[in-house]
C-alpha cells in the first residue's frame, strides 16, 4: 500500500479503472470460426436498423440467436486486413489462410520467411495487447483451441494468437489445466486472512484502513497527495471485483463442470461435440472468477463434422470441390453441407451467449458486462474475400455499445448486399469465377481496425499520445495495427492508419 502510489503508470491505471462501472469488470470474449460462411444465408435483408427476435427467428442460419435479439449487435460493412486475391490487387497472392489468420487480430503484415505456411505477423495480436492492460494480474489472455491445438511452427495457416512479433501463442487445447487453475481459486487449501476478508465482501481499503489513515496524515507534497488519492480511487473502483461471490463450486456445478466431466471431455478432446461446451463453460467460469478479462476461443480448422453426418473436412467443403483446390467440379450436396456447419456454429455461439446471460452481475448479467463477438476468418469460403465480414456481437459491455440493431458502418445503407454464396454450384455445376461468390470488392470495406478500437476502449485499454494501445497510456485508443488499408499489405509503404478513431455509430450514446 505504501509503495503502490509511486508507480509511474498509476495515473493511467486510475483513469482506466474509473471507466469500469460498479456493476462488474468489462470483458472481451471472442469466438472464432474458420472458412467463412454462406453469407446470403447468414445475413438478414436489413443491413442497418433494429433487428427483433422475429427477425432472427426468420434467418436461415442465425435463428438460434433469436432469444437474445435485444442484446445483439450485428456489425455490417467491415473488411479485415491482408486480403488474398489472384492478382494481388486487394493485398497478397501468397495464401488465403496463413496471411489472413496472421494479420486478422494483429492488423500487421505477415512475412513468409521460408514459404507461405511458415509466415508469421510482425506484431502482437489483439488478445495480448488488451490483456496486458486490463487483466488484474497483467497476465496473458485465456486462449482456448477447441478440438485441440492445431497450430505449430511449421504450419501457421490457422494460428490467430501472437504474444510477440513472429511468435505464436498456443494457449490451451485441453480443459483440465484451465479447470484446475480455476478450482484453485475457491477449492484448495485455506485462504490467507486478507483473502478471506475480500472473499467475504470486504474491500482492500477495509483491510488496510488503519494503515491508510496513518499514511494520509503524513506531511507530504501536493504531488504525493494526488498520487495517493489516485491510488485510493483505483482501489475503490477495482477492489470490489477481486473475488466474485459467484466464483465457487456452486457456479462450477451449475455449469456442469466437475473433475469427471472435464476429464471425459479431455479424453475426447478431438471430438468438438465433447470439447466445445466444456471449453465454453470454462470461459464463463473464468469470467465469473475474474480470472481473465480477455478470453479467445477458436473452433478447429480442417475439421470433419461427423456429428452432422459429414465425411469431408470443413476447408475442402468451403472450397466447394471436396479439396483445397481453387475451382473445379462441385461436390454433390456441398451447399447443404456448408449450411449445416454454419447453423452448428450459430448454435454453439447461442450456447455461449445463453450461459453468459444466465448469471446475474451487478445491475445486469455477465453477458451485459461483456463484448462477446463471433468473428469469422473470411466472408465467403470459396472466394476467400474479407469484405462484408460476418460479425455478430452479444452484450453491450456495460452500456458502451448499442444493441438490438444491425449497424452498417459504411454509411448506414439499409440494403447492403449479403454476397452471393448461393451463386456457386447451381445444379451441381462447375464453379464460376471465384470472385463472383463474394461481395463485390468495392462494398462493405470499412477497416476492422476501427472496430478493434471500439472493443479496446470498451474494456478499458488505454492509448499513448498517438492513440496506439500502450501500457501506461492515458488517452483513448484510436489507432491499431500497421495498416488499415488491405491494399498496402503487399507493399513496402510506411506504416499508416488512414482512418483513425472508433466507429461512433456503434456506441450506445
Amino acid at each position: 500500500m505504501v509503495a503502490a502510489p509511486f508507480l509511474s503508470s498509476l495515473a493511467g491505471r486510475a483513469k482506466r479503472a474509473q471507466a469500469q462501472s460498479t456493476s462488474g469488470p468489462k470483458r472481451l470474449i471472442v469466438y472464432f470460426t474458420h472458412y467463412g460462411c454462406l453469407t446470403d444465408r447468414w445475413f438478414p435483408a436489413l443491413s442497418h436498423g433494429p433487428l427483433s427476435a422475429t427477425d432472427y427467428a426468420a434467418m436461415q442460419t442465425l435463428y438460434p440467436m433469436a432469444p437474445y435479439a435485444e442484446k445483439l449487435l450485428m456489425v455490417r460493412g467491415i473488411r479485415a486486413m491482408n486480403e488474398w486475391s489472384f492478382q494481388g490487387t486487394l493485398g497478397q497472392t501468397t495464401d488465403p489462410h496463413t496471411q489472413v489468420c496472421g494479420s486478422y487480430f494483429t492488423c500487421q503484415p505477415v512475412t513468409p520467411s521460408d514459404g507461405k505456411f511458415t509466415a508469421t505477423p510482425t506484431g502482437r495480436s489483439l488478445d495480448h495487447v488488451s490483456a496486458e492492460q486490463v487483466n488484474p494480474s497483467g497476465g496473458p489472455p485465456l486462449f482456448m483451441q477447441m478440438g485441440g491445438i492445431y497450430g505449430n511452427d511449421s504450419n501457421t495457416s490457422s494460428i490467430i494468437s501472437y504474444d510477440q512479433p513472429n511468435q505464436f501463442f498456443p494457449g490451451y487445447g485441453t480443459a483440465l489445466p484451465i479447470y484446475t487453475s480455476l478450482t484453485n481459486l475457491f477449492g484448495a487449501g485455506s485462504p490467507s486472512p486478507d483473502s478471506y476478508q475480500v472473499a467475504s465482501g470486504k474491500s482492500i481499503i477495509d483491510i488496510v484502513r488503519d494503515d491508510l489513515g496513518n499514511l494520509q496524515r503524513v506531511n507530504m507534497s501536493g504531488s504525493d497527495q494526488k498520487k495517493l488519492a489516485d491510488w485510493v480511487d483505483l482501489l475503490h473502483d477495482t477492489s470490489s471485483t477481486v473475488v466474485s461471490s459467484l466464483c465457487g463450486a456452486d457456479s462450477a456445478t451449475a455449469l456442469g463442470l466437475t473433475s469427471d466431466s472435464v476429464q471425459t471431455a479431455d479424453m475426447n478432446h478431438l471430438d468438438i461435440t465433447q470439447a466445445a461446451p466444456v471449453m465454453m463453460d470454462l470461459g464463463v467460469l473464468t469470467a465469473l472468477c475474474d480470472a481473465n478479462r480477455v478470453i479467445f476461443m477458436k473452433m478447429p480448422p480442417d475439421y470433419v463434422f461427423k456429428n452432422l453426418g459429414l465425411t469431408t473436412d470443413s476447408d475442402s467443403l468451403a472450397h466447394r470441390v471436396g479439396s483445397a483446390n481453387m475451382g473445379g467440379a462441385c461436390l454433390a450436396g456441398v451447399m447443404d453441407m456448408l449450411h449445416k456447419i454454419d447453423v452448428y456454429y450459430a448454435q454453439q455461439f447461442a450456447y455461449l451467449v445463453g450461459r453468459l446471460d444466465s448469471f446475474n452481475e451487478g445491475d445486469g448479467t455477465l453477458l451485459d458486462n461483456t463484448a462477446t463477438v463471433w468473428f469469422q476468418e473470411m466472408s465467403d469460403g470459396d472466394s476467400c474475400n474479407l469484405n462484408n465480414l460476418p460479425i455478430l456481437q452479444a452484450g453491450n459491455c456495460g452500456g458502451y455499445f448499442k444493441t438490438g440493431w444491425a449497424i452498417n458502418v459504411e454509411g448506414g445503407r439499409t440494403d447492403l448486399t449479403a454476397g452471393n454464396s448461393d451463386g456457386d454450384c447451381v445444379n451441381g455445376s462447375t464453379l464460376p469465377n471465384l470472385d463472383d461468390a463474394g461481395t463485390p470488392p468495392d462494398q462493405a470495406t470499412m477497416p476492422i481496425n476501427k472496430y478493434y478500437c471500439n472493443l479496446m476502449n470498451a474494456i478499458g485499454v488505454m492509448g499513448d499520445s498517438n492513440g496506439f494501445p500502450a501500457k501506461g497510456g492515458a488517452a483513448p485508443v484510436s489507432c491499431y495495427g500497421k495498416y488499415d488499408d488491405t491494399k498496402l499489405f503487399n507493399t513496402t509503404e510506411p506504416a499508416v492508419i488512414k482512418n483513425p478513431g472508433e466507429y461512433a455509430e456503434l456506441r450506445a450514446s
